[in-house]
């Protein structure tokens, strides 16, 4: 460890890397709740509703490659800059949307600009933060996320209740997007001189395809196990609400128990970074996917609002010790060489799990019960933890053996 990287803090980097994260997920978690709503609006049944919003999604998944290859062309700070310009025209768009089509399409763009922002935002503490605290780094920036999360849906509730349509709320997720574009421009450029050392010998940035050809290996072994944590995420956002509708909780009751447990998130996110960094990245990834399986597997026996809300914090927890999981381990087993490109095909693992498992249940409500679901879903993320303990395992192994 140098005297540099033993002089480093988290906070000598709280603006430019930090804050813009933040003010961009207050816009995103303001616009998420409402989204479906907005699209009834504009008469959407509600399947065509919950289409628009996996559409969000969607966007992500497929934006998780080109963001790679524009991060590596333009630099980490550029493709912020640019992403929260689109992002902003995408929200303008969304908010005056005369036809469905054109809500979908806005949320599609606005999905992809996501994924450019998270991407280049990792990219970015990869740079700047030292190997010792690249969890908490990470943890960190995860956690940004959660606040914005959570601040996000009281900014957007308070709008709508002035205002009186949902249509603001897209206005207020344009102005934060510029104003996440404005902190990015304004803030000190940390990875400068990481740019300029790498001055005209070196070589082009390679094919997002190439690149991930070549770490084949590397992506099928890490990837699989992030497509489990990430799955296992998803399938608590899915499974918590439709639970809470089948036994009789209202909306309003079911929204404040999100409340409280985004909440628990947002204490949990520099603790698990502490110990990702202190105890390596398997205790941590395990304990996720373990964690949320067994509120899963559990949720069938709650029959009311107590042992609900117990579940629902229950995973909280381990969805929270998660805070920046998939993305330290992106940075782990990132090359120094097209790492833009890289890290665009390990995001887009994590895109497979959080988007394709909500597919996958809504084929398995479809042809059983919502309890038997929420039991084989249960036991399949169990199972897949083992999964997870090997191959990230194998991570924690050679970081010690690099270390000394």
């Amino acid at each position: 460890m140098s005297q540099q990287d033993s002089h480093f803090r988290l906070r000598d980097i709280a603006l430019p890397a930090f804050a813009p994260s933040v003010v961009n997920a207050v816009g995103l978690g303001a616009v998420t709740p409402v989204l479906a709503l907005h699209a009834r609006d504009l008469g959407a049944s509600v399947g065509q509703a919950a289409l628009v919003v996996a559409v969000l999604g969607l966007g992500s998944l497929l934006g998780s490659l080109p963001a790679g290859a524009l991060v590596a062309r333009i630099g980490e700070r550029r493709a912020l800059i640019l992403a929260g310009l689109v992002d902003a025209v995408t929200m303008a768009v969304a908010a005056l949307a005369p036809t469905l089509g054109v809500l979908a399409a806005a949320v599609l763009v606005s999905g992809s600009a996501w994924s450019v922002f998270l991407l280049a935002r990792q990219g970015f503490l990869i740079v700047v933060a030292p190997v010792h605290l690249r969890a908490r780094a990470m943890s960190t920036l995860g956690g940004s996320h959660r606040i914005g999360g959570f601040v996000g849906p009281v900014l957007g509730g308070v709008l709508i209740g002035a205002t009186g349509h949902v249509s603001s709320v897209f206005w207020l997720a344009a102005v934060m997007a510029l104003l996440a574009a404005l902190v990015v421009r304004l803030s000190p450029d940390l990875t400068a001189g990481v740019e300029r050392s790498r001055g005209a010998d070196e070589p082009a940035p390679g094919r997002v395809l190439t690149v991930i050809w070549r770490h084949r290996r590397t992506l099928a072994s890490v990837g699989s196990a992030v497509v489990v944590i990430s799955g296992a995420r998803a399938l608590r956002i899915t499974l918590l609400p439709l639970w809470a509708e089948s036994i009789g909780i209202s909306a309003a009751t079911t929204s404040l128990v999100f409340g409280l447990a985004a909440f628990l998130e947002i204490l949990l996110f520099y603790p698990a970074g502490w110990v990702m960094d202190r105890f390596g990245r398997r205790v941590v990834a395990v304990t996720v996917v373990l964690l949320i399986g067994a509120g899963v597997l559990l949720l069938p026996l709650s029959s009311g609002v107590t042992a609900f809300t117990a579940l629902a914090l229950l995973m909280a927890v381990g969805n929270g010790l998660g805070s920046g999981i998939v993305m330290t381990l992106g940075a782990d087993t990132a090359p120094a060489r097209d790492r833009a490109q890289y890290l665009g095909g390990f995001r887009l693992a994590g895109d497979i799990g959080g988007s394709g498992t909500p597919l996958l249940l809504s084929g398995l409500t479809f042809l059983a019960p919502l309890a038997v679901a929420c039991t084989v879903a249960g036991t399949v993320c169990l199972l897949g933890a083992a999964w997870v303990a090997h191959r990230v395992g194998r991570i924690d192994r050679h970081r010690r053996a690099a270390s000394g």
